[in-house]
């Protein structure tokens, strides 16, 4: 296993990789947090919760409690419970601002009904995929590693609940949650015919005519279906993923660096693999050229543009923020940290077809789209808990024609939109282990049984 700590871009790459990537970093990181290979098992989240280690507290903090720069082991477990609602202290960020009008209040149940419903789901049991020992869902908070809950019913907060380093007033980062973020507004501008979905990436990209985005639709780049020579190989030193992780990098480059400088010089310099259009496949660069796509289209970064048409407009409570290269560019794939609340906004938006408080900030059409879905077929079976899904617009599309729709991200990320339910669930997390398919067992069963218990409340 390659060390991180080794690589060209190692302040930087342990936490890009952590961001973007998924299954094999979870083994490097394991390796590590289990000391080079140990079958001890990793903390558990009381023991982890970054207040009980100490991390970072005091005036100045003991030296063997600092998280900082140029250590590169800041998002290794049990570090990263600390490091994910401090992104802004390790990296430079771009904001994303919510105006200056005033937070439009999430509506509630009232204080009394929502203690006892909170009482009930946290009793609310359910049996793992991997296991035939039920659990309940207070126990599984713990399980995840869970630092925020936040459930809403037709509309209003039913669960909030924060742990570990998260507050009601803090951020979070999102992980690969942006993906979606990214996708959604490029569902947004399809919806109002401002983007072509199905032209040329070098229609709006000219630039990248040369690398595997240049023979690519922008629907192939929005559902991940392209052919990009793209590997993720950490134990490879040549792979992209490290090249990937230098190029991106927003600190100084090392003496003798020669490679791409930001994501759009990495992303003009990618190679074709295979062809594009035939299957999903899972790569973060997708998002990045998205980001660049819509950056062009409607002459705003990521980060404005997410301003724009979702923060100043969904009576969201705090600016969110964004991760950027050298350039000032915001990783469309990875670099948004959010409140929890904010995120729950978004999965309301997604729920209700683009109304939030009333107004309408965006066409149906484009979460109907999201619906609608991908190629089952091209999905393949890398993701078992999701066999016979599939995705589309950076959605996952869960099995069942589109009614449930979900944003991910590595560690436990989720906006989970249940539309049968009338049910949005947005969790951040922090496991020892990046991968989702790792906390799916738990994960998916703990949602289904919260969505049938709702749906046997009276109407109210």
């Amino acid at each position: 296993m390659l060390d991180i700590s080794k690589t060209a871009a190692r302040p930087f790459a342990a936490f890009t990789l952590a961001l973007l990537l998924g299954t094999a970093v979870a083994a490097q990181e394991q390796a590590t947090s289990l000391g080079g290979g140990s079958q001890k098992p990793p903390l558990s989240a009381a023991a982890s919760d970054p207040r009980v280690m100490g991390w970072m507290q005091g005036f100045p903090p003991p030296k063997d409690k600092l998280i900082m720069q140029p250590q590169s082991d800041y998002f290794s477990f049990p570090k990263l419970r600390w490091s994910v609602c401090h992104i802004r202290q390790l990296l430079p960020t771009v904001e994303i601002n919510r105006g200056l009008k005033n937070a439009i209040p999430l509506t509630y149940l009232p204080p009394a009904e929502l203690a006892r419903t909170a009482k009930t789901i946290n009793a609310l049991t359910f049996t793992p995929l991997n296991s035939n020992k039920p659990m309940t869902w207070e126990q599984s908070l713990g399980v995840n590693y869970t630092d925020g809950m936040l459930i809403f019913h037709k509309g209003r907060v039913v669960y909030e609940w924060y742990s570990g380093c998260l507050e009601p007033d803090g951020k979070h980062a999102a992980m690969s949650m942006t993906k979606s973020m990214t996708g959604l507004l490029a569902e947004i501008l399809v919806a109002e015919g401002r983007l072509d979905p199905s032209a040329m990436v070098t229609r709006y990209v000219p630039e990248v005519a040369k690398s595997a985005f240049g023979t690519a639709t922008v629907r192939e780049v929005m559902n991940m279906t392209t052919g990009l020579d793209y590997s993720e190989d950490y134990a490879d030193p040549n792979a992209g993923v490290w090249k990937y992780a230098a190029a991106t990098s927003p600190l100084p480059k090392p003496a003798g660096y020669k490679g791409p400088n930001g994501y759009f010089e990495f992303l003009e310099q990618i190679q074709p693999e295979g062809k594009n259009g035939e299957a999903f496949h899972y790569k973060t660069p997708n998002a990045d050229m998205l980001g660049w796509i819509i950056s062009r289209v409607s002459g705003k970064s990521v980060a404005n543009l997410a301003s724009d048409r979702l923060w100043r407009r969904m009576g969201a409570e705090q600016d969110a923020y964004m991760t950027v290269d050298a350039y000032g560019t915001p990783f469309a794939g990875g670099g948004l940290s959010a409140g929890l609340r904010d995120v729950g906004r978004i999965g309301l938006l997604v729920l209700n077809e683009g109304v939030i408080n009333g107004e309408r900030l965006f066409p149906a059409a484009a979460v109907k789209a999201l619906r609608a879905g991908g190629d089952p077929k091209k999905f393949g079976t890398e993701y078992p808990a999701l066999i016979g899904g599939s995705y589309t617009g950076l959605w996952w599309i869960y099995p069942g024609n589109g009614r449930i729709i979900a944003a991910r991200g590595v560690y436990g990320q989720t906006i989970y939109v249940d539309f049968d339910a009338d049910m949005v669930l947005v969790r951040f997390a922090s496991m020892p282990n990046a991968a989702n398919n790792l906390n799916d067992p738990t994960s998916l069963p703990a949602y289904r049984a919260v969505a049938a218990y709702l749906r046997s409340l009276p109407h109210r």
